[in-house]
C-alpha cells in the first residue's frame, strides 16, 4: 500500500497540478470531474465538503456513499481509498500535512477533535444554511491559498481552518440532537449488550469490556459511540462500562463470601490497584471498607 509523505507526491501520482503550497493543498472539486484515489496511507489531514453523484469513499476500510451535504475529515496514517467520486455540484477538499500546524495551538487542539476518528456512515450532514457557513470558510482558504501568499497567509488560512473544526464541532452536536431517537436507541442497545457481557460473566474468558469492543458490536466508531451516549446519558461509554462494572461489584462485596482479589478477578480485573482506584472513585470508599460495613 502507497504511504504519501509529501503532498505533491500524492498529487503526482493521481495526476493533479502541483500544490501551490508544499503543506497545504485545496482542492475545487468541479461537476464532472472524477476522483480516484488508490488504497493508500498518508501525513495529511483533510476536511471535505461534498455532494457525491457517484462513486465511494473508503476511511478505515469502511465503505459508504455519502448523502447530499456531507462532511468528512481524516486525519494521519489511516487507510483511505476514493473511486470514481464525481459530484453533484462544486466541493471542496482542503489537504495539510501534520507539520504545518507546527508552532501553532492547533496542533495540540486538533487531536480533541473526535470526528477525525469517526467511520465515514458517522460524517456530518449540513443543512443548507450550515452549508453556507463552512463553503464560505473554504472560498477565504482558497482566496489566500490562490493568490500569493505572504507572510500572513499561513495564520490567516489556520484561522479558517480552526473556524471549520469549531462549526463540525457545533454541527456534530446538532446532529445528536436532531437524530435523538438514533440516539436513544443507541443507549439501549449498549445497555443491552453490556448487561449481557454482565450476565453471562465473559469476564473470565475476554476481560474487562472494552469500549473497542462495544462500538465493534454496535457497528460504530469508539469515538462516535461515546459522543452519542455522553449526549444522551452525560457520561461516556467508558464511565458506563465502569458504574455497571462497580454495581456488580458492590453486589459481590456485600453478598458473596469471596475475598476482593477474587471478586476483582471474577469481573476481570487483572490489576488490584486499578480495581481498587476505581471502585473507589465510583463508590466514595475503598472495596475493604465497603465490605467491612456489611460485615459489621
Amino acid at each position: 500500500m502507497k504511504h504519501f509523505k509529501s503532498l505533491s507526491e500524492m498529487h503526482r501520482e493521481n495526476g493533479l497540478a502541483a500544490p501551490e503550497h508544499p503543506m497545504l493543498s485545496l482542492l475545487r472539486v468541479t461537476p464532472g470531474l472524477v476522483l480516484n484515489f488508490k488504497e493508500f496511507t498518508c501525513d495529511f489531514y483533510m476536511i471535505g465538503l461534498k455532494n457525491i453523484k457517484a462513486g465511494h469513499w473508503l476511511y478505515g476500510r469502511t465503505r459508504f456513499d455519502h448523502e447530499k451535504g456531507s462532511m468528512v475529515f481524516w486525519k494521519p496514517r489511516q487507510v483511505i481509498e476514493i473511486n470514481n467520486l464525481e459530484l453533484e455540484e462544486d466541493g471542496y477538499i482542503v489537504l495539510f500535512h501534520e507539520d504545518f500546524l507546527l508552532g501553532n495551538a492547533l496542533q495540540e487542539e486538533i487531536q480533541k477533535y473526535a470526528f477525525f476518528d469517526y467511520e465515514t456512515d458517522e460524517a456530518l450532514h449540513l443543512s443548507p444554511k450550515e452549508e453556507k457557513v463552512i463553503a464560505r470558510l473554504f472560498e477565504s482558504i482558497e482566496s489566500e491559498y490562490t493568490n500569493n501568499q505572504d507572510e500572513f497567509s499561513k495564520d490567516i488560512i489556520l484561522v479558517n481552518i480552526h473556524s471549520l473544526l469549531k462549526y463540525a464541532e457545533r454541527f456534530y452536536k446538532r446532529q445528536f440532537i436532531n437524530r435523538k431517537e438514533l440516539s436513544g436507541k443507541t443507549v439501549t442497545a449498549f445497555n443491552k449488550l453490556l448487561d449481557s457481557f454482565i450476565r453471562e460473566e465473559k469476564f473470565l474468558k475476554e476481560g474487562l469490556p472494552s469500549v473497542a469492543y462495544m462500538a465493534s458490536a454496535l457497528n460504530m466508531s469508539p469515538r462516535y459511540l461515546s459522543n452519542a451516549l455522553k449526549m444522551e446519558t452525560g457520561k461516556t461509554a467508558q464511565e458506563l462500562i465502569h458504574i455497571a462494572l462497580i454495581t456488580v461489584a458492590k453486589n459481590k462485596l456485600r453478598e458473596s463470601a469471596d475475598n476482593i482479589s477474587e471478586i476483582a478477578y471474577s469481573l476481570g480485573f487483572e490489576n488490584m490497584s486499578y480495581f481498587s482506584k476505581l471502585f473507589k472513585k465510583e463508590a466514595g470508599k475503598t472495596p475493604k471498607d465497603f465490605k467491612r460495613m456489611f460485615l459489621n
